[in-house]
């Protein structure tokens, strides 16, 4: 049925972080690269910065995938809202510790140095990415940055990946941004990289290409201007709008009326760019809520 197509479009588009799901744009994968050279010259310490939307989060759980598949040990820790004195816990939780390691009555810091040891001992890196760290409480930052300054052995084969946002780095240590190897920054996409994120999308789902017109996918890159998370936003909720009108495929007008309900009113795709999009209000794409409600 038209109807099913269309929404199995649409799960294409869920923004889950799963890496298997992850688009590799040109941009990313250049990202990536520079993340297995921080690896490869056993650096200390690499800065993922872009703006809100741009891929982060996707990008620091590829590269943990990536990573481990080169030997490392990865953890990937997002530090957004945490609470003073839960991230050093959190943390050991995604570490691969032994049952009698993990439940040694000893201070968290001490079980990280013991496992940071043991890998360094058995020549195996170890890589801990903590996303958002322009967001983390002080503890996480001191803790970070203590990890990325120590001159001790335990600590050689031990590699921090963090990302930030341009307007948040000022806010990072400068014990972390001068240790840092390597800035990488992530560009806004391309029409060309939004047309081959739907290819590859639609494809991880087994959904027909031409779900989108050509003309949709056009208009969809430039209200999404150049925002992966827009874009996958703007993608979804036109494919259930879509569905729910009974139409074919999503043409260019679903998609800019899908755009309306992300961005109500008379505001600019520029405008919106680097932020989240705004509740949707009750609109001519009502059937997103019969859909999914």
């Amino acid at each position: 049925m038209v109807r099913d197509r269309l929404v199995l479009a649409a799960a294409a588009f869920d923004g889950g972080l799963d890496p298997a799901a992850f688009h590799t744009a040109p941009s990313h994968e250049e990202a990536l690269a520079r993340i297995e050279w921080l690896l490869d010259k056993r650096q200390r310490c690499g800065l993922v910065v872009a703006d809100p939307g741009m891929g982060k989060s996707h990008l620091a759980a590829a590269a943990a995938r990536r990573l481990g598949g080169l030997g490392a040990e990865t953890a990937v820790l997002s530090l957004r809202g945490l609470p003073e004195g839960e991230w050093l816990d959190l943390l050991l939780a995604r570490l691969p510790l032994d049952p009698a390691s993990r439940g040694e009555v000893i201070r968290p810091w001490l079980k990280l140095e013991n496992r940071l040891r043991e890998n360094t001992l058995m020549e195996r890196p170890t890589v801990l990415v903590f996303d958002d760290l322009d967001h983390a409480p002080a503890d996480a930052v001191d803790g970070v940055a203590r990890l990325v300054a120590a001159g001790e052995p335990r600590f050689a084969s031990t590699c921090v990946i963090a990302t930030t946002t341009p307007a948040g780095i000022a806010s990072i240590p400068d014990a972390i941004r001068h240790r840092s190897a390597v800035r990488i920054d992530l560009p806004p996409w391309t029409i060309d990289d939004v047309a081959a994120h739907m290819i590859s999308a639609l494809n991880r789902v087994g959904a027909d290409h031409d779900c989108f017109s050509q003309a949709a996918v056009e208009t969809l890159a430039r209200f999404a201007s150049g925002v992966p998370r827009t874009a996958s936003h703007l993608a979804r909720l036109a494919a259930v709008a879509a569905a729910g009108e009974g139409q074919e495929r999503v043409e260019a007008a679903t998609v800019e009326r899908a755009w309306r309900e992300l961005v109500p009113g008379d505001e600019s795709p520029h405008a919106a760019v680097g932020r989240e999009a705004a509740p949707a209000a009750p609109s001519a794409v009502r059937a997103v809520r019969q859909l999914w409600g």
